[in-house]
């Protein structure tokens, strides 16, 4: 008995370990696509840029990379980060949220 407990042991922990690495990882991609719809929204209310980028980081994870960019009567706001955990399974996820120019709705073309 004790020797397949030696066997099953490891490998029930390391189980459980990737379950939580795993929910971490989606936690931080939930993260990524909140912060970038917040500062999406900020950034088609005409937001000055220090707001926007002010508001992406406080949503977003610690340690996230942050774009804010402006195509047309598009704004789009991307958020990067890798998730907690060991560096060799470490992940890029990233959100990414499109809203349109609030100084461009109602506008005829």
């Amino acid at each position: 008995m004790t020797a397949e407990t030696a066997v099953a042991l490891p490998a029930l922990v390391l189980f459980a370990m990737g379950l939580v690495w795993a929910l971490l990882a989606v936690s931080t991609q939930l993260q990524c696509a909140d912060a970038a719809r917040t500062g999406a929204r900020a950034a088609a209310r005409q937001e000055p840029a220090a707001v926007v980028q002010d508001m992406v980081r406080q949503a977003a994870p610690h340690g996230a990379r942050v774009a804010v960019s402006r195509q047309g009567d598009l704004v789009r706001v991307t958020v990067a980060a890798r998730p907690p955990g060991p560096a060799s399974l470490s992940l890029q996820l990233h959100g990414e949220a499109v809203a349109m120019a609030e100084d461009t709705v109602g506008v005829a073309p």
